[in-house]
């Protein structure tokens, strides 16, 4: 048996320590109570955020959206300010050329116009004593005009080779001119703006390239000696301009080429330049291409139409490393093609027992009062 004092000791450090385990229980169930009640709040707070989490992201990708379209709109506003601007200036610039033409019309010589049954009278319905000689496009007769001596020149109806030769001397005269441009020093001249319209004849029928008001010099690459210059906003004509100056504002001279191109197509098929690479192409690869020939010309030298043709879709290649170079390619085979038509010409001529010292030269009038009619 344990004194009894020792007893009284056990049983109150036996009592103290109940108590202190009862007071870390409820301490435990408190604290659990609390974690709980935290754990309800948490989920309760978070079941209130998230629509408002979600509500904000919403607004968020909303005006990310607003300001998308904002940036969109400002952008194709900016554009068509472009396009109306460029539309003006062509506008202005056609306005003004047309004028220059008027000008032109008012200060040029006035001429004219004789009906067939004059033009009989004159010549004594072309008698063969009026007759003083023959051209390569067909007889040239004497005979009077408003009490004047005159030279009457008559086109035969089968002379349709000497409209091939016309336009086949007009594809090199304009190639020659371009050349011209691009070997200018000490920097090559970029036309820009090459088309039907701003090609031009003299008096005595040679090509002449015109309204060089967009022309660009053009400083030289020293690397690889090919010129080319980035411009911030393109210039030219639809149809006609380099597709790739168009969408990276590089400019060279082969951007002319494209243009030379599309109007050669234009020259051998009389067609709207809308897609006619494209078209003329095809005819190839289906064997039709006599069927985009002018039809206005009869009789087409189709090898020789053909090759120039197919030189033309060279020179309107989408990419400009793959158009070819005008100085070693392009002209050589435009005077090659001349000299061919001519050469046929003189031959149709000779063929035709139709060759007199007239052939090689129009009528003069030097030594004669008499004025030329055609």
């Amino acid at each position: 048996m344990l004194p009894l004092k020792l007893q009284e000791d056990v049983e109150a450090k036996l009592h103290r320590l109940r108590l202190e385990l009862k007071q870390t229980m409820d301490m435990y169930s408190t604290a659990r109570r609390e974690a709980m009640t935290a754990k309800q709040k948490l989920q309760r707070w978070k079941m209130e955020d998230e629509p408002r989490l979600e509500e904000a992201q919403l607004v968020k990708e909303t005006a990310n959206a607003f300001a998308q379209e904002e940036t969109a709109e400002a952008s194709r506003k900016i554009a068509v300010s472009k396009s109306q601007k460029k539309i003006r200036a062509e506008v202005i610039a056609e306005a003004e050329k047309k004028n220059d033409f008027e000008a032109l019309s008012h200060t040029s010589l006035s001429y004219r116009k004789y009906t067939i049954e004059e033009i009989e009278v004159a010549t004594d319905h072309y008698a063969q004593d009026r007759k003083i000689g023959e051209g390569g496009y067909g007889p040239v007769y004497r005979g009077y005009l408003d009490h004047t001596p005159v030279a009457i020149k008559v086109l035969r109806a089968d002379a349709a080779q000497g409209r091939t030769q016309f336009q086949r001397e007009i594809a090199a005269e304009i190639g020659t001119g371009l050349l011209f441009l691009h070997q200018t020093k000490p920097e090559p001249l970029v036309h820009r703006d090459l088309k039907p319209a701003n090609i031009l004849l003299d008096r005595n029928y040679v090509s002449k390239i015109s309204d060089v008001g967009l022309a660009r010099l053009v400083p030289p690459t020293v690397a690889d000696h090919t010129t080319q210059y980035c411009m911030t906003a393109t210039a030219g004509t639809f149809c006609y301009i380099d597709p790739e100056y168009q969408q990276t504002g590089m400019l060279g001279v082969k951007s002319d080429i494209y243009s030379f191109g599309i109007i050669l197509l234009q020259i051998i098929t009389s067609k709207s330049p809308m897609g006619l690479a494209h078209y003329m192409e095809r005819a190839i690869e289906r064997g039709t291409f006599t069927e985009m020939l002018d039809q206005s010309v009869p009789d087409w030298p189709v090898e020789e139409a053909l090759r120039l043709a197919k030189l033309a879709l060279k020179c309107a290649e989408l990419r400009r490393k793959d158009r070819p170079d005008l100085a070693t390619v392009i002209l050589p085979e435009l005077e090659r093609l001349r000299d061919l038509a001519e050469e046929n010409m003189q031959y149709f001529v000779f063929g035709s027992n139709l060759h007199t010292s007239l052939m090689h030269t129009p009528v003069s009038t030097q030594n004669s009062p008499a004025r030329r009619i055609a």
